[in-house]
């Protein structure tokens, strides 16, 4: 295999696993606190839509005593459930904050860091020698590893 396929499948590859970070920068700001409005969610129904997916629905109060408004929220979630939360600039979902509201965010780029783990390997194998391989093997692990204990973290934070 040539050069030219190698780059086209490591840019692919990149595409892939980093494609989930920019997405996910909306909702960083919103958990964060730098975007949205502050409140409480409450999820008043959780209509099932077959094949173990929800449609979540919330009442949300804001903390500056303003209108109520229902918004979309968690498909993780159980009706009654209460949270404190964001709301979107646009008000149509609230996300939890805090904490629990990054660690739910972070589970899908992290699951993209987890795929990144390996391509130094593959770089290595095809353009370095045997030690750099070594090496490689050890970031993946690393990488691999770290990627998705984030993953699971973020996947029981937004269950919970």
């Amino acid at each position: 295999m040539g050069n030219f396929p190698r780059i086209v499948l490591i840019l692919l590859w990149l595409a892939v696993c980093l494609a989930p970070i920019p997405v996910a920068v909306p909702d960083y700001l919103l958990t964060l606190g730098h975007t949205g409005t502050p409140g409480t969610l409450t999820v008043v129904s959780c209509e099932s839509l077959g094949r173990g997916r929800y449609d979540c629905r919330g009442r949300f109060v804001p903390d500056d005593g303003g209108r109520p408004v229902i918004v979309a929220t968690s498909p993780d979630s159980d009706a009654g459930d209460v949270t404190h939360a964001r709301l979107t600039p646009d008000g149509t979902r609230a996300l939890p904050d805090g904490l629990k509201g990054v660690l739910a965010v972070s589970a899908v780029p992290a699951a993209g860091l987890a795929g990144l783990g390996f391509l130094p390997y593959v770089l290595a194998y095809w353009w370095g020698g045997p030690r750099a391989r070594r090496r490689a093997v050890t970031v993946g692990i690393v990488t691999t590893s770290v990627g998705l204990l984030t993953m699971v973290v973020g996947l029981v934070a937004a269950h919970s």
